[in-house]
C-alpha cells in the first residue's frame, strides 16, 4: 500500500482558511479529534467494515482481548481478556475473559459472544478482514469465561492475530441477515465510548459506555468527531485550538501548529513503514545482476546514500533515519542485537569517500574510461531507479541519492513510470533499482517473512529483490514454532544478522505516524520523554485506547 506522499507545504498553506470546526465546549469533558478525514459522515459503526465504518468504532466502541504494546517488545495490555496460555506445543491458545464483563446495553458478555464472532466469520467470511479464520481448524468455549482457538498449525505468534478481530454480542448479530453491509448504527459494544448522543454529517459524538468494566480509569465523557475533509483543514483547526487529538500530515508543523501555542501545543511522530532502496537479483540486464548481486557492491550503495538530507528535504524532516544494516531501526530496536552495530555498522552510515573505496576494492572501477565505474569483469553498469509518477517525495529522494551515486562514479538515471507498471515491475522483478515500502507490525518476523519469503517471489512487490537465503529460511520458519521467548530472542538475533551481513535490502528511513495534541484541556499524552505507547488515533492502532483511558481532564482554574 501507497504510504502518505508528502504535500507540498506552500500548497497546503493557502487552504488554511478551511471551515472551522465547531469551538470547543467550556462543559464537560468533551475530547475532540480527528481520526479520519472525509467530506460527509455517514452513520455506520459496523466493526468489520474496513472502507464505509467510523474510524472510531474499533478500540473505543468494540474493545480488544488485548493491546500489544509495539514499543515495549509487544507487550500485553490486557483489556477483555486477563490472561491467554499457548499451549506447549502451540497447535491452540487459550483466552481467560475478565469477571463480569457486560456489553453496554448490560447484557453481560461472555465466552458465547467469542465463540459466536469466530462461527460468524466462518460463516461469512467477507467479514474476515485479518484473514484469521484461515489459520484456526475450531474455536470451542470451555467455560463462561474461557476460550479455546485450535489451530490448523503450530504458531507461537498467534495471539496477535486473534486479537485483531472484534467481538460482538451475540444477542445482536445472531439477527443480522446480511452482516457485511449492515450499518450498525446503534451499536451495542463493549468499549469505554459506545453511546451516539449526535449524529450529523459534519459532526457526531459518542459518549461513555455505561456498564465499562474500567470506567474507573476513564475521565473522558465523550469523544466529538468534526467532519474534517483533507489535510489543511485538520491543520486549521489544530492551529486555533479547536482539535485536541489529531492524526494528519502538517507542513512546517513548528511554525504552522507549535507556534501558535508553545505551551499547550505538541506532537511527536513515531516510526512506522520502512522505506528502503532495492536492486533486483534477477534483473534481465545481466551486467547490472552481476553487480547487484555481490554483497560488496550492495554495501557501497548503502555507504553512498545521505539519508539525512533524504528525510530533511524529501520528508521535511519528518522520517526516521533507519541506518541499520538489518532493517529493523527505531520501530523494533527492543529486539535488536547489538552485534549488527558493532560488525556491520558502518555499512548503514553515509561516507562518500568510504563508499568509494568499497568500490574500488572491490574491482568496481572505470574500466573503459568513460568515466562511469565497471564491474571487475569490464562489462558496464547503467542503474535505472524507478519510483511512481507522482509520488513526489520518494522522486525527490530519488534525486538526493543520484547525486552521491553519481559523484562516486556510478551511472544512475531515473524513470517514472505509472503506479501499475512499478508495480508490475517489482513483482517479476524486471526492474534495476528502486524505493519500496513495508508496512510496520508488531514483530520484526512479519517484514522480514515479506520481504523474504522464495514462496511470495512473483506473488508481491514486497520480495521485489528476489532475494533467498536458506538459513534464514529455516528459522524464520523455526521462530514461529518457539514458545521461550530466550529462545525466540537468539533465534531472531541470528536471523538479523544475516540480513546484516548480506545486505539484500538498503534502509533509508521509517514513515513517521503523525501524532499532534493539545494539553490545554487534557493532559496524560505520551509523548518523546514518556513513550509508553502509540499514542497515534489512526484506528490501525489499538494502542489509541490505552492513550484514551490515560488522559485525565485540566481542572477550571
Amino acid at each position: 500500500m501507497r504510504q502518505i506522499s508528502w504535500i507540498a507545504a506552500a500548497s497546503v498553506l493557502a487552504l488554511m482558511a478551511a471551515a472551522p470546526v465547531q469551538a470547543q465546549d467550556s462543559s464537560g469533558n468533551v475530547l475532540t479529534l480527528a481520526s479520519e478525514q472525509t467530506t460527509t459522515f455517514v452513520r455506520n459503526f459496523n466493526p468489520f467494515g474496513q472502507t464505509s465504518a467510523r474510524y472510531t468504532t474499533l478500540d473505543f466502541m468494540y474493545e480488544p482481548l488485548v493491546v500489544f504494546n509495539r514499543l515495549k517488545g509487544n507487550e500485553p495490555n490486557f483489556r477483555l481478556a486477563e490472561s491467554y496460555e499457548l499451549a506447549d506445543d502451540l497447535k491452540s491458545i487459550t483466552f481467560v475473559l475478565r469477571d463480569g464483563l457486560k456489553w453496554s446495553d448490560g447484557e453481560a458478555l461472555t465466552a458465547d459472544d467469542v465463540v459466536f464472532t469466530y462461527d460468524y466469520i466462518a460463516k461469512f467470511p467477507a467479514l474476515d478482514f485479518i484473514s484469521v479464520g484461515a489459520l484456526l481448524d475450531s474455536v470451542e468455549k470451555v467455560d463462561d469465561r474461557t476460550v479455546k482457538f485450535n489451530l490448523k498449525e503450530a504458531n507461537s505468534l498467534i495471539a496477535n492475530t486473534i486479537v485483531g478481530m472484534p467481538i460482538v454480542p451475540e444477542h445482536i448479530w445472531a439477527d443480522i441477515e446480511d452482516p457485511v453491509t449492515f450499518a450498525n448504527e446503534n451499536p451495542v459494544g463493549s468499549g469505554p465510548m459506545t453511546e451516539i448522543t449526535r449524529f450529523t454529517p459534519q459532526v457526531y459524538e459518542q459518549c461513555r459506555n455505561p456498564h465499562y468494566w474500567d470506567a474507573d480509569n476513564l475521565k473522558v465523557d465523550c469523544l466529538r468527531m468534526p467532519q474534517l475533509a483533507d489535510n489543511p483543514q485538520v491543520l486549521a483547526a489544530l492551529a486555533d485550538g479547536t482539535l485536541d487529538w489529531a492524526t494528519s500530515f502538517v507542513p512546517d508543523i513548528d511554525n504552522t501548529f507549535v507556534a501558535k501555542d508553545p505551551e499547550h501545543h505538541k506532537y511527536w511522530f513515531t516510526p512506522s513503514s520502512l522505506v528502503s532502496f532495492q536492486v533486483s537479483m534477477v534483473t534481465p540486464d545481466e551486467n547490472n545482476r552481476k553487480a547487484f548481486n555481490d554483497v560488496n557492491f550492495r554495501r557501497a550503495l548503502s555507504m553512498l546514500i545521505d539519508r539525512q538530507t533524504i528525510v530533511d528535504i524529501a520528508g521535511y524532516g519528518y522520517p526516521l533515519v533507519n541506518d541499520d544494516p538489518a532493517a529493523l531501526g527505531e520501530l523494533y530496536k527492543s529486539f535488536a542485537n547489538p552485534e549488527v552495530e558493532a560488525e556491520f555498522g558502518k555499512y548503514g552510515t553515509f561516507d562518500l569517500e568510504a563508499g568509494m573505496a568499497q568500490l574500488d576494492e572491490a574491482g568496481y572501477v572505470d574500466a573503459d574510461g568513460d568515466g562511469f565505474r565497471d564491474n571487475p569483469d569490464g562489462t558496464p553498469i547503467a542503474i535505472e531507479i524507478m519510483v511512481p509518477n507522482g509520488w513526489t517525495d520518494w522522486i525527490d529522494a530519488v534525486q538526493i541519492a543520484s547525486e552521491s551515486l553519481t559523484e562516486a562514479g556510478l551511472n544512475v538515471k531515473m524513470a517514472t513510470p505509472e503506479a501499475a507498471v512499478w508495480t508490475s515491475s517489482l513483482i517479476a522483478g524486471e526492474y534495476s533499482m528502486t524505493l519500496n515500502a513495508l508496512a510496520s507490525a508488531a514483530n520484526p518476523y512479519f517484514p522480514y517473512i515479506r520481504s523474504f519469503n522464495p514462496n511470495d517471489f512473483g506473488k508481491s512487490r514486497f520480495t521485489a529483490p528476489h532475494w533467498e537465503n536458506e538459513e534464514l529460511s529455516a528459522l524464520l520458519a523455526e521462530y514461529t514454532q518457539i514458545k521461550d521467548p530466550a529462545e525466540a530472542k537468539a533465534v531472531m538475533d541470528k536471523a538479523q544478522m544475516i540480513v546484516a551481513e548480506n545486505m539484500p535490502i538498503i534502509p533509508v528511513y521509517n514513515s513517521p505516524s503523525f501524532y499532534e495534541y493539545n494539553t490545554s484541556r487534557f493532559t496524560g499524552w505520551a509523548d518523546a520523554d514518556n513513550p509508553k505507547y502509540s499514542p497515534v488515533v489512526s484506528n490501525a492502532n489499538p494502542a489509541r485506547l490505552l492513550q484514551l483511558l490515560d488522559l485525565d481532564p485540566v481542572a477550571a482554574e
